[in-house]
């Protein structure tokens, strides 16, 4: 699945290993686009870019045809998110992509500013979804990477720098061979990278409002795209928020092994966030990296709300 805009989703429908004759195999129907509409047998039953599914009915891919959508094939990941969590949040899971392998969070390091606790929330959300997580850090021309990367130095997160204009080969390096959703708030460049990865995109590029320093939502919809040396990348929509009501706090603490067994020690109920916390004595006793524990602890908080202070700290 490539797009779903309105009820309607456009597939990719690979052809299949030719057979025979080589006068055979060139008969054989090439790879082609073809829109569907969901099967009513499938309820209520989402569909997402990125999802692997069965067609049948009509799936020539000509104009005005439609197919149907009859089953989602198992996923190996799902990227979500919930509804903004405020005090009247719903806590409901809002699918963004399937089948995804790296999250490339995507955001500016000025015009407009890092956002270093929506960074946070995207990291949990692809330690939920159990895909890697790339940082790429746009408009280096404005604003060095020094502080922001060492932020995420204690977490392992890999990092890219790009700017306007310049080399993309490390990203790309990064990006061949795998299924990649971009994620970011609006304004941070991600467009134009899409952009400049895939000339034939042409995905909008909005400037960032001078007086709120927000950027507009141009990409409206996710759509996957075919990277020229081989993958995909999925253009999301810019978010200004990035809900983790439906992620557990056991989540976040799985992805610092060095820390969990800490946690045994802890009293009932334990945020893990202050006082009586027993990771604490672990650090003071040396046993653990305090760097490691502030970033811990800077995401349980970020799940816990929407602040997005620009102290990384």
């Amino acid at each position: 699945m490539i797009a779903v805009d309105r009820g309607r989703y456009t597939t990719l429908v690979e052809p299949d290993r030719p057979k025979g004759s080589a006068q055979k195999r060139k008969q054989q129907p090439q790879r082609r686009l073809v829109v569907a509409m969901k099967a009513r047998e499938l309820g209520r039953k989402g569909i997402v870019v990125g999802d692997r599914v069965a067609l049948v009915g009509d799936v020539s891919g000509l104009p005005d045809t439609l197919a149907r959508v009859v089953r989602v094939e198992p996923r190996t990941s799902m990227l979500r998110r919930s509804a903004d969590d405020t005090e009247d949040t719903d806590g409901i899971e809002r699918p963004v992509v399937a089948n995804a392998d790296q999250l490339v969070i995507v955001t500016a390091l000025a015009d407009p500013p890092p956002r270093p606790r929506m960074i946070d929330r995207i990291l949990v959300a692809a330690f939920d979804a159990e895909i890697d997580a790339l940082l790429c850090l746009t408009k280096s021309d404005l604003a060095p990477p020094d502080e922001l990367v060492a932020a995420y130095e204690p977490l392992g997160v890999a990092h890219v720098v790009v700017h306007k204009g310049g080399s993309l080969d490390e990203l790309r390096d990064r990006l061949t061979g795998r299924i990649s959703v971009l994620v970011g708030h609006s304004g941070v460049g991600k467009s134009t990278l899409v952009n400049a990865l895939v000339p034939d995109a042409n995905r909008a590029v909005a400037q960032v409002n001078a007086v709120t320093g927000r950027g507009r939502h141009t990409s409206t919809s996710a759509v996957a795209l075919e990277l020229p040396e081989g993958g995909w990348i999925i253009d999301t929509p810019g978010v200004r928020s990035f809900g983790l009501a439906h992620v557990s706090v056991e989540t976040v603490l799985a992805a610092f092994p060095d820390l969990v067994e800490g946690t045994v020690n802890c009293p009932k109920g334990c945020t893990h966030l202050g006082d009586g916390c027993a990771l604490d004595a672990l650090v003071t006793a040396g046993n653990a990296d305090p760097t490691r524990l502030r970033s811990l602890r800077r995401l349980l908080s970020s799940r816990e709300g929407t602040l997005d202070e620009p102290n990384p700290a």
